[in-house]
């Protein structure tokens, strides 16, 4: 099997050729051109400021539970 058609699961998500991207569509071509749009949107936003990277980590902090005294 070549690396364009291996399938792989992670987390009960199907992933086909790029690991970390679901499958959207049935259709390879359909599939690539959604993940190709979704990265010319990525590639196109500005930077985050330090503010909002601070907000997203805060957001999806889990502080270690606190140990017995």
């Amino acid at each position: 099997m070549t690396a364009a058609t291996s399938t792989e699961t992670a987390g009960g998500v199907q992933l086909v050729g790029t690991p970390g991207r679901p499958v959207r569509f049935a259709d390879p071509a359909r599939n690539a051109a959604y993940w190709a749009r979704i990265t010319r949107i990525v590639d196109a936003a500005p930077p985050l400021t330090d503010e909002q990277r601070a907000t997203i980590r805060s957001a999806f902090h889990q502080p270690a539970e606190r140990r017995a005294a």
